[in-house]
């Protein structure tokens, strides 16, 4: 979380509502999610966790290479095309000394094998994909989960 990062402060006031209200927020009757909320101000994931979450927002059987260049804001700091960083640790690197540079804000179901980077749209499917779960629309067994070194 970036406090300065206004979908930062967007995303982390979605993710603390549904978990202290009813969700999806237009139904009174329904519970709020359950989940955990672990909230880090200001400092970039550590490498090892990139690379988990690039390969959680690389579309299914992409054959493509995930791009680093997600990770990087359009911040007037961030370095242009020829000069981005080549490695999740250069990305990190990067955002440690600015983290104006990173695209905020980051947020990871670890559980779920999902991710949104720098799209409070994406933290909203985050949460409907766990209310799916929740009210028994999707199955456990039937949730697409990619392969992170996790598995």
């Amino acid at each position: 979380h970036h406090p300065s990062s206004p979908p930062s402060i967007q995303a982390l006031a979605l993710l603390r509502n549904a978990l202290s209200s009813p969700y999806p927020p237009g139904k009174p009757s329904a519970l709020p999610l359950e989940f955990d909320l672990e909230v880090v101000e200001t400092k970039p994931p550590t490498a090892d966790q990139l690379r988990t979450i690039l390969t959680y927002i690389t579309p299914p059987r992409s054959t493509a290479p995930p791009a680093l260049s997600a990770f990087l804001s359009a911040h007037p700091a961030s370095p242009g095309l020829g000069e981005q960083p080549q490695s999740v640790k250069g990305i990190v690197s990067l955002a440690e000394r600015n983290p104006n540079v990173f695209k905020w804000p980051v947020v990871v179901d670890w559980h779920g094998g999902r991710a949104s980077v720098g799209d409070v749209e994406g933290v909203r499917a985050i949460l409907e994909a766990i209310r799916q779960q929740r009210d028994g629309e999707v199955k456990q067994d039937e949730v697409d989960q990619p392969k992170g070194w996790f598995s």
